[in-house]
């Protein structure tokens, strides 16, 4: 027996599913999920420039601090979504490894304003940082977007059984 022959867990129980489709979050998560990624195209423009041409270093300083922000309210917003959904603050079985990588994400980003208060980094350094917390915050929204795909594809599979199941 190996990996492919045991029974997956559905990204969603029925109940956890009505919890999902009745939480104000999950609206909440839809509008900040894509306004995250928008600023963070926009400053990724500007850490970028300000690292090629080294213009615009405060701008590109305050465009990550504008994303952690945006990260933060995700994250908090998030949090009780999956408090909502799956009774726990954090790491729900469904969304774990997401969850761990949000934690490094998180971590980053916070290490991008400690250093940027303190001024423990120089410029470009900075910038460095603030890329490596956006390379991590890449691979997390990809997880995500592969989770909202499974979460999709499993909903399909649920009307195609209902319908299936109500043939006489």
């Amino acid at each position: 027996m190996g990996p492919g022959d045991r029974p997956t867990r559905p990204l969603y129980t029925p109940a956890e599913r009505q919890r999902r489709d009745a939480s104000r979050w999950t609206l909440v998560q839809g509008v900040l999920a894509p306004l995250q990624f928008v600023i963070f195209l926009a400053s990724l423009i500007l850490v970028l420039r300000a690292l090629v041409e080294g213009q615009g270093q405060g701008a590109a300083e305050i465009s990550v601090v504008v994303k952690t922000l945006a990260l933060y309210a995700i994250m908090v917003t998030g949090s009780i979504w999956e408090k909502d959904v799956f009774g726990r603050w954090l790491f729900a079985p469904a969304f774990f490894w997401e969850d761990v990588v949000s934690m490094l994400v998180l971590a980053l980003h916070t290490a991008y304003l400690a250093a940027l208060a303190t001024g423990a980094l120089g410029g470009q350094a900075l910038l460095l940082l603030a890329l490596a917390a956006y390379a991590t915050y890449v691979v997390n929204a990809g997880q995500f977007l592969l989770k909202l795909r499974a979460a999709r594809l499993e909903g399909a599979e649920d009307r195609v059984t209902r319908l299936v199941e109500a043939l006489p």
